[in-house]
């Protein structure tokens, strides 16, 4: 399985990983089932943000509602390992809901792509995408 995405989304990926650290930084993907065209960064709401993530449930639910008005298709979420490699941990396994959404993970001069299903090769819930910049 592979993906396609935008060299934009992942300088602008990087970056805000980057200026997060040593705290994981978090956001939204949109585009299609196999293209990544745009990308938005939200707060990390965990309270412990150094070493977990949360996505502000305020900024979702304005994702998903602008969705069926219309707009960008949310097609998955992206957040940094700041201190760690690029693949999903056991807590990622746990917070992902099998429902085929994409997670895109920034760590160690890497990021990686995975699909969120149920059985995954990964953890029983991931299966990894390969790539493709476009």
């Amino acid at each position: 399985m592979r993906i396609e995405i935008s060299r934009y989304v992942l300088i602008g990926i990087r970056q805000i990983s980057a200026d997060a650290a040593p705290n994981e930084a978090c956001g939204l993907l949109f585009g299609s089932e196999d293209r990544i065209d745009s990308f938005q960064a939200v707060e990390n709401v965990h309270e412990a943000p150094d070493r977990h993530f949360e996505i502000d449930p305020a900024a979702l639910f304005a994702a998903l509602r602008a969705e069926r008005a219309g707009g960008p298709r949310l097609v998955g979420y992206w957040h940094s390992h700041p201190s760690c490699d690029p693949t999903p941990s056991l807590v990622d396994a746990e917070m992902a809901a099998p429902d085929g959404k994409l997670w895109l993970i920034d760590g160690f001069n890497a990021i990686t792509a995975w699909r969120s299903v149920e059985r995954g090769g990964l953890h029983g819930r991931f299966d990894m995408m390969v790539v493709e910049l476009v």
